[in-house]
């Protein structure tokens, strides 16, 4: 089946003449020179950056996605191709009809007229695993319906068994490869594509994202209508708004673009930093601003998660960054595990400023984070530093963010922006605001285990030896008076701590 696989791909690629785009420094002329005469009957009057997006089209939701991830990069770019490509974000093909209306039939036991007040047979939005169409419950609430595009398992299944193969083929062919954990990051990326086939996993997700941003101002998301989901099926609210990348719309409704790019900095940093949860897949066919401009997310099968040692190696070392304390982000690196023990602190720190120094005070149009990260690639490479797959989706997010922000404001300075709420994070997380919520975690445990702390100490102060003479029995008893005493001073501490914890309204 691979094989099969394979070929299609080759097939596909050489239909759209890919071949030219990929042969195209001036090195290899002759050997493409070579395969022109040899595939004379082919017709490629299509501009090239349309045959790219019809054969990542053609190819499925894998290379779709990869186009996706492409068109948000358009400091990368040649701006046909970026162009282009930035239909693959809302624009791909969609399934028919008939397909849809069968499956909703097979998951809700009845004709979908029997189900909704309205459902519209025209889809709003097809993406590269699911469509959505427009829709009313039976009490006239608007919602958007997102079916599952048939079949679409098994062909993920095949390109990812595909990729497997790949990252095998890498480690052996290249010295480099292992170092780079090419297996890791595919079982990542497929963690997260098998996570988007299941809707009703979706659907939690964004009830998660909902209410982590509950009560904020900057971010919108879709309330989820439990009752109409499944597996194959996601009704949620209907959201109205403008595309982010439609700026003119924007500044036409009177959006201060400036501000909202800060916004958007100050989201992604309050997902990734305090909850841990962000948003993996943020290109703007997913990212909508209300007429009020407040930003709104769409499409939750991506989500990015850190566990809280991440969050604290990440957060020192982006405080680091804007500070420009590059001993510090040599020796985070170092006690995260991410660069060897014995890696030299000093020429480790020289190469990171080599990267980094050139890229501060200057506004994002002055600045590629593509090229960066290259450089910073090579600069691990020469440290042996591993790839951290779990990190994988955050470079990508963190990519999107880059080339939303660079579209909305190219003025943007990101690390002004960014630098506060990340002074804010760390302070919450090391400083007395950090200490007493953990203190507040703990409590319900302290409640248990409290009142049994006497009683302990009691019997850990009874275990003592007993005097050998009279002297020692008075030393004795005075060290055991003194001990008394100080275990009351603690106990009433405690106790104190305890009541605020638990009733902070009664004090």
């Amino acid at each position: 089946m691979r094989l099969f696989r394979l070929l299609k791909i080759i097939t596909v690629s050489t239909r759209f003449g890919l071949d030219q785009l990929i042969l195209s420094h001036e090195r290899l002329t002759p050997l493409r020179r070579m395969l022109l005469r040899v595939l004379f009957w082919r017709r490629l009057d299509l501009p090239r950056a349309v045959r790219l997006r019809l054969a990542l089209e053609t190819l499925g939701p894998i290379f779709v996605k990869f186009g996706q991830v492409l068109s948000t990069r358009r400091d990368l770019l040649p701006q046909d191709i970026a162009d282009e490509l930035a239909k693959l974000q809302d624009q791909v093909p969609p399934f028919p009809a008939a397909a849809v209306l069968a499956t909703l039939a097979r998951v809700y036991g009845r004709p979908v007229d029997e189900v909704f007040k309205r459902f519209d047979r025209e889809p709003i939005a097809s993406a590269s695993v699911a469509q959505v169409h427009l829709a009313e419950l039976p009490d006239g609430t608007e919602v958007a319906v997102k079916v599952l595009r048939p079949g679409i398992a098994p062909i993920i299944a095949h390109d990812l068994a595909l990729l497997d193969t790949g990252a095998s083929l890498l480690e052996s062919v290249w010295p480099e490869g292992r170092r780079l954990k090419p297996h890791e990051v595919v079982a990542e990326f497929a963690r997260h594509l098998e996570n988007e086939l299941d809707l009703m996993r979706e659907a939690a997700n964004a009830s998660q994202l909902r209410r982590n941003f509950e009560t904020s101002p900057l971010l919108l998301v879709p309330e989820v209508y439990w009752d109409y989901c499944n597996t194959e099926v996601m009704v949620m609210q209907r959201m109205h708004g403008t595309p982010v990348n439609q700026v003119e719309a924007l500044v036409a409704q009177g959006i201060d673009i400036p501000r909202l790019a800060r916004a958007g900095v100050e989201i992604f940093f309050t997902q990734v930093f305090r909850d841990g949860f962000f948003h993996a897949d943020m290109h703007p066919g997913n990212i909508f601003v209300t007429s009020e401009g407040q930003y709104i997310a769409l499409d939750f099968g991506i989500m990015g998660t850190l566990t809280e040692v991440d969050k604290h190696y990440l957060a020192q070392n982006f405080l680091a960054f804007f500070r420009r304390d590059y001993h510090r982000v040599a020796v985070t690196h170092i006690e995260s595990g991410w660069a060897p023990p014995n890696t030299p602190v000093d020429d480790f720190e020289g190469a990171i400023r080599a990267v980094c120094e050139p890229v501060f005070d200057r506004p994002l149009k002055q600045i590629s984070f593509g090229r960066v990260l290259l450089r910073l690639f090579q600069t691990s490479r020469r440290f042996n530093i591993e790839v951290q797959p779990q990190l994988v989706m955050l470079q990508k997010t963190l990519l999107n963010v880059e080339g939303l922000g660079r579209q909305l404001d190219p003025d943007l300075d990101l690390w002004v922006t960014a630098k506060p709420h990340l002074e804010r994070w760390m302070s919450d997380q090391i400083g007395w605001r950090g200490f007493l919520r953990r203190v507040r975690e703990e409590a319900p445990y302290w409640s248990t285990a409290f009142p049994q702390f006497p009683r302990l100490v009691h019997q850990a102060l009874a275990q003592q030896a007993s005097p050998h003479s009279p002297a020692d029995a008075a030393q004795t008893l005075k060290e055991r008076r003194r001990q008394n005493v100080l275990l009351m001073i603690i106990v009433a501490l405690l106790g104190a701590i305890l009541l605020v914890l638990l009733f902070p309204g009664y004090l």
